[in-house]
């Protein structure tokens, strides 16, 4: 019986080591059967995690860009250094506690403290369009302002966006990414993750002006409509533009009658002014009187002495007359890591900067994660990162590098909030149209990215036995226009390694 057994199970390590040994041809085959894919460059690196043995790996220390897949590294910054149950306060706060009269003397400050989730999102994280008020927080506090007896304010709504420093964009953004919801400016008080939806829509007749709408309704930017509205049946060709640092934008073209229309999401220039002007609204529509105008208050990096560290400070003073907690930091890992959230990811290593190193900014934060990578074994030479997003396109990792915080975190304490994070494949998040009808469906925990030229996967696949691999798929110098069908290759190797 014992030679038997022996033979069975040498049997099977045999089979096991053709499969590893096929395992190479199998995925060279793939990528050479596309086109876009076998001129593409590609890195790889696959790792069991009982074993820690390296299955497959093809320039595992080449130098990639990654695109979102740095979001795996803001995100894993944010889970250790924070905590899961870290929350975020936004307060309006007042030199003076109204009168009898109801009367603040002076104006009010709204001050941010880098909630990312002051919108309509459904918060657990679910999948779908966010319902609801994009302003109900600034509702929130308005209502709690008036619960305090506050009829007339007798100065400005100030934004106080100073807990972060005003750096609104990263190093290596291309210049249309802070037009639209890929890179809106970063602010410790973000407000519907500081974008607008204009709404543009067939008007009364042919002929006639496209009708516009903003929502949430607001008189942010001036707006020269030129898009005309054309008979049923013709082409809707709709075009925005809008210079950086302007609020003057154009927008032209055509939209048939009876078209559905387009809705675009255009960025706001100043978020602290914009979550202002929305409270200044508020109350006003509340009935309280206010005198003065929505401004914004920021600190500028030559305000301050050392952008990597500072020395403890209180945070701004004043009667409080409102305050909204947020939900813990896990729920919004979640938002960030399944939908891809680039100001969420800015934010987080923002709010990194701010708890450990006393400042808000983008050098603390990075400070902070080089010190992090340093503790796990990960050196500087394995990495470049100029955001917490992967939106510039100065970042680069190596396939090796993502492996290896993978595998430090699949070995934390916080193992399972960290994959719980991750989009799942044929489930939801931006793998929620992959995977769906293979066998790696509801077995890839992984983050996506993608720029022009660029695809990544990152993060694990569970075996059919339960046991787990982390794994990095990069790939760059893609033709433009086939990016469909290189993530297709890429959802192909993954089943291929869970064979």
């Amino acid at each position: 019986m014992k030679r038997i057994a022996a033979i069975l199970l040498a049997g099977m390590l045999a089979g096991m080591q053709v499969s590893a040994a096929g395992l190479p041809e199998s995925i060279q085959k793939v990528i050479d059967a596309s086109p876009a894919a076998r001129t593409a460059f590609w890195g790889m690196q696959v790792v069991d995690l009982v074993s820690g043995k390296t299955i497959y790996e093809w320039n595992p220390d080449h130098y990639f860009v990654p695109a979102s897949n740095a979001k795996l590294f803001s995100a894993a910054l944010a889970l250790t250094r924070l905590g899961p149950d870290h929350t975020f306060q936004t307060r309006v706060l007042a030199d003076a506690a109204p009168d009898a009269a109801g009367r603040i003397s002076g104006g009010l400050r709204l001050v941010g403290g880098g909630d990312p989730n002051l919108n309509a999102r459904a918060i657990p994280y679910r999948m779908g369009p966010a319902p609801g008020d994009p302003l109900a927080g600034i509702q929130d506090l308005a209502d709690q302002i008036v619960a305090r007896g506050v009829k007339r304010v007798d100065g400005d709504i100030t934004g106080d966006d100073t807990w972060y420093v005003w750096q609104p964009y990263a190093v290596g953004w291309g210049i249309d990414d802070p037009m639209s919801d890929d890179g809106p400016p970063i602010s410790a008080l973000t407000l519907n993750d500081n974008v607008l939806t204009l709404q543009v829509r067939p008007g009364a007749g042919v002929g006639s002006p496209a009708a516009l709408s903003m929502l949430p309704a607001a008189e942010f930017f001036r707006i020269e409509n030129r898009v005309r509205t054309v008979a049923v049946g013709g082409e809707r060709r709709i075009h925005f533009e809008r210079l950086p640092g302007s609020r003057d934008a154009q927008l032209w073209g055509t939209v048939p009658l009876r078209d559905r229309g387009q809705d675009l999401l255009i960025s706001v220039e100043d978020p602290a002014q914009f979550a202002a002007q929305a409270l200044r609204t508020a109350l006003e529509r509340r009935g309280v009187t206010v005198s003065g105008t929505a401004v914004a208050a920021h600190r500028y990096p030559d305000e301050v002495g050392d952008l990597s560290q500072a020395e403890p400070s209180e945070a701004p003073v004043g009667i409080e007359l409102a305050r909204r907690v947020s939900a813990p930091l896990l729920e919004d890992l979640r938002i960030t890591a399944k939908v891809s959230q680039n100001l969420h990811a800015e934010l987080l290593l923002r709010a990194v900067g701010r708890a450990r190193r006393n400042v808000g900014s983008f050098e603390a934060g990075m400070a902070e994660m080089k010190t992090f990578l340093g503790e796990i074994g990960i050196e500087p030479g394995g990495y470049n990162l100029m955001d917490g997003s992967g939106l510039s396109r100065l970042d680069l990792l190596t396939p090796a590098t993502i492996v290896k915080l993978l595998r430090y975190m699949y070995n934390s304490p916080v193992r399972e909030k960290w994959i719980s994070i991750l989009p799942v494949g044929g489930q939801d998040g931006t793998l929620s149209s992959r995977f769906g009808s293979t066998p790696a469906a509801g077995r890839v925990y992984a983050k996506t990215g993608s720029l022009s030229h660029v695809s990544a996967l990152s993060g694990y696949l569970q075996r059919a036995d339960g046991t787990w691999l982390a794994f990095s798929l990069l790939v760059n110098n893609y033709g433009g226009r086939t990016a469909t069908e290189v993530r297709g290759v890429m959802d192909r190797i993954c089943n291929l390694i869970l064979e």
